[in-house]
């Protein structure tokens, strides 16, 4: 994923130091060259020894040292970087850096950055809220830093409040997003449904699929990943939503059809990955039913149609919707096409080794008024950026 990029990380004195190596370890795991700059105040809490050994790259903390490949070593590395993060960013060298004073090789380094920087503060709570520092980091926005939150929890010295830097995952996800993909979707606003509905039968029981939300996280994900502004609205699912997407949570077939029109005019693209239930019970009782002899009923009744809607009230939106089928997939997506009124249906067969729900792969035909384009296995998250593909060239 980040194959042939080139990342810069600033530690300076924190004691959360210790999670960069972590951070640099799942770097360098995607295949991309990482180069560690600490402050003097940095080598007091992690060895530079432990980010050599993981990137393979000197550790960089003196500007004056005569060991360099380069002759100017802070200049080459500039050049090379595709983002900078600053993680843990002490008070101090937000300090230094908003008022451009660059007097070490972290520093000085950052300054000669054209790439997109992104700091990470770490410190204590009445330090991070000292107006001092709040004008410091508000500096940094202005000139186009991007600033990690920090988080709320226990501190180094035991005490709870802000200050706290947040896990490396976090942090990674930070970097991957500026990096990972071509921004060929900046500007577009793009609206994803994913997992399963919930249909309430009585306060214990329900209806519900085996969607697990997988297909539209990763279709959430790479449009994010591109640069769009994307909104995940979300039934039941098996995990955590991608970072970075406005998520909606919702329970119902008629959750999910309220949440969905309510977005849908102000939205470029419309994916609808989720499997929502087509019947709900019609009657839904207030306490629990009790077993009874013999067998029991539910009648059910139809649940509004979102796709349908969603093709009717069209207005410039491109609206794809999904199609899993059991036989006759191909005839069945186009009836669907068509009956909807959509721009492009993703069918697949969940009786097709690698694809339907729970799986990491997926199996799918992009189905157009003109087109058929039959995909190979792939991973969900590959299949999500050949979707886009797809919907960007038409």
């Amino acid at each position: 994923m980040l194959k042939g990029k080139t990342v810069v990380l600033g530690v300076t004195g924190s004691i959360a130091a210790y999670k960069i190596a972590n951070l640099a370890r799942m770097l360098v795991k995607q295949h991309c060259e990482v180069h560690v700059l600490m402050t003097q105040n940095a080598t007091n809490f992690i060895n530079p020894i432990t980010f050599e050994t993981l990137t393979k790259h000197k550790c960089l903390i003196d500007t004056f040292d005569r060991n360099f490949e380069f002759s100017v070593e802070h200049v080459a590395l500039a050049k090379a970087a595709d983002v900078v993060m600053i993680a843990p960013a002490s008070a101090n060298v937000i300090g230094k850096i908003a008022n451009g004073i660059a007097d070490d090789m972290l520093t000085t380094t950052v300054m000669a950055c054209p790439c997109k920087k992104i700091v990470s503060p770490a410190m204590n709570h009445n330090m991070f809220h000292n107006p001092i520092v709040q004008d410091n980091i508000e500096k940094l926005k202005h000139y186009g830093y991007e600033i990690v939150e920090p988080a709320h929890g226990m501190l180094a010295n035991g005490d709870m409040g802000d200050g706290r830097m947040p896990d490396e995952e976090l942090l990674f996800e930070y970097i991957v997003k500026e990096i990972a993909f071509e921004k060929d979707m900046t500007g577009k606003k793009v609206l994803v449904t994913a997992g399963a509905t919930v249909e309430a039968i009585d306060p214990v029981r329900f209806i519900t699929n085996h969607s697990s939300g997988k297909m539209g996280f990763a279709l959430a994900k790479n449009a994010m990943l591109r640069g769009a502004e994307v909104t995940l609205v979300m039934g039941k699912c098996d995990s955590e939503p991608p970072v970075f997407a406005n998520t909606v949570k919702v329970q119902s077939a008629k959750d999910m059809y309220d949440a969905v029109i309510e977005r849908a005019d102000s939205m470029d693209i419309i994916v609808k990955a989720a499997a929502v239930a087509d019947y709900r019970p019609k009657n839904v009782s207030s306490e629990k039913v009790k077993k009874q002899d013999g067998n029991m009923s539910i009648e059910l009744e139809r649940t509004d149609d979102i796709l349908k809607t969603l093709g009717e009230r069209k207005n410039g939106q491109f609206i794809c919707g999904f199609s899993m089928e059991t036989e006759n997939m191909l005839e069945n997506s186009r009836k669907k096409l068509e009956k909807k009124n959509c721009d492009m249906i993703v069918a697949n067969n969940l009786k097709q080794d690698g694809a339907g729900f729970g799986g990491n792969t997926n199996i799918v035909t992009l189905i157009t008024k003109d087109d058929e384009v039959q995909l190979e296995k792939m991973t969900k998250d590959e299949v999500a950026e050949k979707i886009f593909d797809f919907i960007l060239s038409r």
